[in-house]
């Protein structure tokens, strides 16, 4: 009679143990991941100087304001002054450059150089030369109040000559471009 312990039985059934549990481990539904912890982003109070324009769209109009950014990161400060611009005025004497309701430009900053993005709609407005220039120089003595070099404008994504047909926007703002 052979022996129920040989060798060979006692491989084969920690090999037939090993494999049940290695199915049992596999076959289980895997665990539910930590759902991740949500944190509010922080709001940075930052001071502004945004430039509006007068009654006669003729000369700019500053006005210091606290504007709220995500972080006081230069493209965040940035964002948070075109929305404010894009607002208006809150004293008397400055008037709204683009109506109230329009989008807010987009703008990215690389360095010292600005880009700003403006939506299809500022092309529709019925501005002459005058209003013209003070979408392009409000918006790029906003940007080039605190620090920056220069503001380059596109269209909708896409570089343009012009926005109305009357300031060339091929090359990039300098503070000087837009003196009062």
């Amino acid at each position: 009679m052979r022996p129920l312990l040989s060798p060979f039985n006692v491989i084969s059934a920690l090999l037939l143990v090993s494999a049940a549990f290695v199915d049992h481990v596999v076959s289980q539904p895997p665990a539910a991941p930590k759902p991740p912890k949500l944190q509010l982003g922080s709001v940075e109070q930052v001071r502004a100087r945004l430039y509006f324009t007068d009654d006669q769209v003729q000369a700019m109009r500053p006005e210091v304001r606290t504007v709220s950014a995500t972080s006081n990161a230069p493209d965040a400060v940035a964002r948070a002054a075109l929305k404010a611009w894009v607002a208006g005025p809150t004293s008397g004497d400055a008037l709204p450059v683009v109506p109230k309701g329009s989008d807010v430009p987009n703008v990215w900053v690389r360095g010292e150089h600005y880009f700003v993005n403006l939506p299809a709609a500022y092309a529709r407005l019925n501005y002459g030369s005058d209003g013209e220039r003070m979408i392009v120089c409000t918006l790029t003595r906003t940007l080039l109040e605190s620090r920056g070099r220069d503001v380059t404008f596109l269209l909708n994504g896409r570089n343009v000559e012009t926005l109305l047909g009357h300031v060339d926007l091929r090359s990039p703002f300098l503070r000087d471009d837009c003196e009062d």
